[in-house]
């Protein structure tokens, strides 16, 4: 099902393939955004975007790889589906590899499309939906003190407050405390739970 708040963003030099997928979304109520060059993309392009791109795979002067290198590094998560010639195939692959996550062959079937479309709208979504998880997160856990974040790493990591208490140079009770503001600020009753942000934190650290 298409999103009305979610966009689609269609490059591509060609008018006639621009104007054919603005009127097949329109038939079924999804925004879209027409842009004839990557870099006419670029100059309208906001990171807080919501939606998918349409890239045209060859273009004049920008390429489809090369706006989608861009967007990689500038550290955008907008859903990309490759729309390719019979000869761009190794292309095609070559950003699936880059982290595009459809191609399509011309011509195509609108309602190919429209399932690719669909798909990446949805992916688009739980990326805000953990993006705006992990803001939440962030937030949350630079409410911890030092010394609270020092309780919370040794406790999710399964110390036990005595080992936590000698190794920190604090009495145990002062570990019992720092360990009870620790789930009161995290928003946590169970031990379980502190080990999943401690988790959810790292992974965030490493992508």
């Amino acid at each position: 099902m298409m999103d009305s708040e979610q966009t689609v963003f269609v490059v591509d030099d060609d008018e006639g393939v621009r104007d054919g997928l603005s009127l097949l979304l329109s038939t079924v109520g999804q925004n879209c955004r027409l842009y004839d060059s990557a870099s006419a993309f670029l100059e309208d392009y906001d990171e807080d975007t919501h939606g998918c791109l349409v890239l045209d795979i060859r273009m004049p002067r920008m390429t489809g790889l090369d706006l989608q290198e861009k967007l990689i590094d500038m550290g955008s998560k907008l859903p990309i589906i490759f729309i390719t010639g019979h000869g761009d195939i190794p292309m095609a692959v070559e950003a699936m590899r880059r982290g595009a996550i459809d191609f399509i062959r011309k011509p195509f079937r609108e309602y190919d499309l429209l399932d690719r479309i669909n798909e990446a709208l949805n992916l688009d979504d739980s990326n805000h939906r953990n993006a705006e998880h992990q803001h939440a997160l962030e937030d949350k856990l630079s409410l911890l003190t030092d010394r609270e974040k020092e309780v919370f790493e040794r406790v999710a990591d399964g110390e036990m407050n005595k080992a936590i208490a000698i190794d920190l140079g604090i009495s145990e009770r002062t570990v019992e405390v720092h360990r009870g503001q620790v789930m009161k600020k995290l928003g946590v009753k169970t031990l379980a739970q502190l080990v999943r942000i401690k988790i959810e934190s790292e992974l965030a650290a490493e992508a």
